[in-house]
């Protein structure tokens, strides 16, 4: 086992790494930027080192000081969190050249997964269900015309490097096909220098599920249940829960199969998820494949028992999974919702500045909170805005959603504004409580954006919630 490994991230990840390590008696360093020289993960941390100035091009993504600071600590390993250089081939192959361990997959599975059209091929090969469409490079607006007629619209052209919800348009007829496929490449080349754009069968009502899977290198891989991540706004996760109210357990079990199918193809170790989406009648089909540890993997380990970090660690360690697919199952429900420094009512414009008070609930078998912030903390203008994940357990769905509410009641911050509000409206809603979601419901329910109006005035727990979040300070 290793003795020190390294964290290449900041926030609410750093920390929760850190902590798994500290768990397992294993020494570590975080690092930082100017702009994070008193951040919680620091703080944590047996040592840390400065990396750069604030902007993330000039710190968190240059891998030579990264790692320039394994070598000088004398770290054997590092974790990369998610985001930064996590999914960098080039950082893995760099921290090879040095003897130092990347806690994550091989290069090769990285690279195979990180680019869309080749993965969607690889899926095909591993009899993945995959969406109809066209998975080799369209040349320009007209071709996409042709293929879009071929496949039926509605469609969807995706950037084949893309992520976080760039790169992506959705056309009904022809003229929304040529006009997309311009504003596709034109956004897929200025976020990721990468233009190629391929087009896929769109699906109506579309709910987003995936599949955790972990894998060794000794040939085991074992999924551990899906994730609903359906309620989304602008194709950002908001709103995650384990297990999906919509998949049976049969359904579960093709997707979790699909999905070690998926692995096995790309021999890879480590924390995975592989993402699809799934229609009204649950037939599902491939999305993407995503190469290291996500956001809201609390779910599957208070629904499973699994430190996913923990597995990550002793995995790359050269470890055998302790556990058989026959011992993972399914305890209660979880649900993760992601707080972040962002004003609801302005369109969730990014708000930064100091944490004059921060109190979020207290944890205990039924609340967890990851977080990378504290009272008298900022949150910078250069980073990802989020505050917290706030995680619940229950006996079952109803409970899970109940200590829910409760929680965020009891989540108050001031001095920077929150999306609170909008997370306690979620969670009240009846197509929430139902469980009647898709990827469409926030846009179909808050068509306008979000407003003081929206709130359910009956209920108490969301009117303190926006209250709050439009106090900036006492």
């Amino acid at each position: 086992m290793f003795e020190k490994i390294l964290i290449s991230n900041r926030g609410e990840i750093a920390c929760r790494v850190i902590k798994s390590a500290q768990k397992m008696g294993i020494k570590t360093v975080a690092v930082y930027s100017d702009a994070d020289r008193d951040a919680l993960h620091v703080q944590l941390a047996d040592e840390a080192v400065h990396i750069g100035a604030a902007p993330s091009s000039a710190s968190y993504l240059v891998a030579e000081r990264i790692i320039q600071a394994c070598i000088d600590t004398g770290a054997q390993a590092v974790h990369p969190g998610y985001g930064f250089l996590s999914e960098n081939s080039s950082f893995c192959e760099a921290l090879a050249k040095k003897g130092i361990t990347f806690i994550g997959p091989k290069t090769r599975a990285i690279e195979a997964m990180g680019d869309k059209i080749t993965s969607k091929k690889l899926a095909d090969e591993a009899n993945v269900n995959t969406i109809p469409g066209y998975t080799d490079v369209v040349k320009d607006a007209e071709q996409a015309v042709e293929i879009a007629k071929g496949i039926g619209y509605p469609v969807m052209l995706k950037a084949s490097a893309g992520g976080g919800g760039k790169g992506m348009r959705i056309a009904r007829s022809d003229d929304e096909c040529r006009d997309g496929f311009e504003r596709a490449a034109n956004e897929a080349r200025s976020s990721f220098g990468d233009d190629r754009i391929f087009i896929e069968k769109f699906i109506e009502e579309p709910r987003h599920i995936e599949i955790q899977i972990m894998a060794d290198g000794h040939g085991n891989v074992v999924y551990l249940n899906e994730r609903e991540c359906s309620l989304q706004r602008r194709h950002q996760k908001v709103i995650e829960e384990a297990p999906s109210p919509f998949l049976d357990p049969a359904t579960r079990k093709q997707m979790g199969e699909q999905a070690v199918a998926l692995a096995q193809a790309v021999d890879y170790e480590s924390a995975g998820t592989v993402e699809f989406i799934v229609d009204q009648e649950r037939n599902f089909y491939f999305l993407e494949m995503n190469t290291r540890l996500q956001v809201e993997h609390p779910v599957t380990e208070l629904t499973t028992g699994l430190d996913l970090v923990e597995l990550m660690i002793r995995v790359a360690a050269g470890e055998k999974l302790p556990v058989t697919q026959e011992d993972i199952g399914i305890k209660g429900w979880s649900i993760e919702a992601r707080v972040y420094a962002e004003d609801p009512f302005r369109n969730f414009l990014p708000s930064t500045g100091r944490l004059t008070y921060y109190r979020p609930p207290a944890e205990d078998d039924h609340v967890r909170v990851d977080t990378g912030v504290f009272e008298g903390g900022e949150v910078s203008m250069f980073y990802d805005p989020m505050v917290a994940k706030l995680v619940t357990w229950g006996e079952d769905r109803a409970q899970a959603i109940e200590k829910m509410r409760a929680a965020l009641d009891k989540f108050i911050v001031r001095g920077i504004q929150t999306n609170l509000a909008v997370l306690a409206a979620l969670v009240a809603h009846e197509r929430y409580v139902t469980g009647n979601i898709s990827t469409n419901t926030i846009a179909e329910e808050y068509p306008e954006g979000f407003h003081p109006a929206d709130v359910p005035h009956e209920d108490p727990a969301v009117v303190m919630a926006v209250v709050g979040s439009m106090v900036r300070k006492y």
